[in-house]
């Protein structure tokens, strides 16, 4: 399949202005000294980027990229979307801050709109808006403790639910080995991966064997005792594992049968994402009871949100509880025209058809590097696992990530993950074209040949 002719981006009208800020040299030697070492930074020699227009990034050059990666599924609808600049530009020329505590009509009218997303029978129908994934899982634990007056949480192994003390300490064993340790109260349950598990794609009962061990922990570290079981219908920053058929209606029925509550994580797979569904948890025939979601929900506006019933809403009015920021007009502007957007134009039809043509590409790719030991995902929520071997399995996180710095080299921004740090994570802006996964593809073979020589 490899073509070693330098790979063309789609033709596009848009002429980045003209970059006139500190260098690249400059602006990295002041993140060195002003800035916390802590904070991660893609690549060995860093890209810097200064403008984006819908699919694409242009680095302070002018040379363009392609989006893969949606600033870690943030951006959905594409960078600077008309619709959604113009309506930021509205409200902050008109109006830019006002906490909760008096009325504005952007918070109600967007929650409205959310609500109307979700299944008609779910009576998922209250809003509480945050300003981060991180926060909303807070706050979805401390309405589950609240609402069912048990205190142990149940969550995945690989699974990522933010970078706040709380969110780290449900997470365990990712790529981010985070420092905080496992919470207290927080049980950890298997990862339900059906490439690297014992229970595999050929296994129609996977589902059903991996909630066992949901089963167990209930049983032996947490008797009558669950507040809330929480998930990803596909795991994110774990390397995009999809969660097997049948897997989330057993561990919700166990759960609920311990006196807990059900919560889909949704700050990636949410918005149609998947294609199939515009909720991940869709995708499982099940309906939670509390739903987090963040990211793309404002295209790049920092804001998140946790939707639930009104009678478990109803448990956090025994305290008071403030957010001076969430649901602040201007983010509440751009979530709404972002959604307009999501719903108007299709974006989730969209996500479904260019996500099926790119899953084709990634596969027909998979024949000719045997590196690449499986490929998964719905819609634009795709992962790419890199092996040494296809028997054994055994992790080729060195080559992932040469494969990673070649794929910039030629032009293409995409993510990486896993809990061995071998997953390429493609998860563009939902506007890409089929012209863009042409392109797309046709750099990871380059970038594969060369890499494996």
């Amino acid at each position: 399949m490899t073509n070693q002719s330098t790979p063309i981006l789609p033709a596009y009208d848009h002429t980045p202005s003209e970059y006139t800020g500190p260098s690249k040299t400059e602006t990295l030697e002041m993140r060195q000294e002003f800035l916390s070492p802590a904070i991660l930074m893609y690549y060995r020699d860093p890209v810097m980027i200064v403008e984006g227009s819908m699919q694409y990034l242009y680095d302070e050059t002018g040379k363009r990229y392609l989006d893969g990666f949606a600033g870690i599924v943030t951006v959905s609808v594409g960078h600077c979307h008309p619709k959604v600049i113009s309506a930021i530009r509205e409200q902050n020329e008109r109006f830019q801050h006002t906490t909760t505590i008096y009325l504005h009509p952007n918070i109600a009218t967007y929650a409205k709109k959310l609500a109307s997303t979700f299944p008609k029978d779910s009576n998922l129908s209250v809003c509480y808006f945050t300003n981060s994934g991180s926060e909303s899982n807070d706050l979805a634990l401390l309405m589950a403790r609240a609402y069912t007056s048990n205190y142990d949480v149940i969550a995945l192994r690989n699974a990522y639910h933010g970078m706040s003390p709380t969110a780290m300490g449900l997470t365990a064993l990712n790529t981010w080995k985070t420092p905080v340790p496992q919470g207290f109260g927080i049980h950890h349950a298997k990862c339900p991966d059906q490439y690297r598990g014992p229970f595999g794609y050929d296994d129609p009962d996977a589902g059903v064997k991996y909630a066992s061990d949901v089963d167990e922990v209930i049983r032996f570290s947490t008797p009558g005792q669950v507040a809330a079981f929480i998930a990803e219908p596909i795991q994110g920053v774990g390397g995009t594992v999809e969660l097997p058929n049948n897997y989330l209606k057993s561990v919700y029925n166990s759960v609920r049968n311990a006196g807990g509550l059900c919560i889909s994580d949704e700050v990636q797979t949410g918005f149609g994402r998947t294609g199939t569904k515009f909720w991940g948890f869709e995708n499982h025939g099940v309906t939670p009871d509390i739903i987090t979601m963040a990211k793309g929900m404002g295209n790049g506006a920092p804001c998140g949100a946790v939707v639930t019933r009104p009678e478990i809403s109803q448990a956090l009015s025994q305290r008071l509880h403030f957010n001076t920021f969430g649901g602040n007009p201007v983010s509440m502007a751009q979530c709404e025209a972002t959604l307009d957007v999501i719903l108007d134009e299709n974006i989730q039809g969209r996500a479904h058809d260019i996500g099926n043509y790119l899953l084709d590409g990634l596969n027909t790719l998979g024949s000719s590097h045997q590196c690449i030991g499986d490929v998964r995902g719905k819609g634009l929520m795709i992962g790419v696992e890199i092996v040494e071997d296809r028997v054994t399995k055994t992790p080729a996180s060195d080559l992932c990530a040469d494969v990673f710095e070649r794929a910039k080299d030629l032009g293409l921004l995409i993510g990486k993950g896993g809990l061995y740090g071998n997953v390429l994570r493609i998860k563009p802006p939902m506007c890409i074209t089929r012209e863009d996964v042409d392109f797309l593809i046709r750099v990871l073979d380059i970038a594969f040949t060369q890499s494996t020589k």
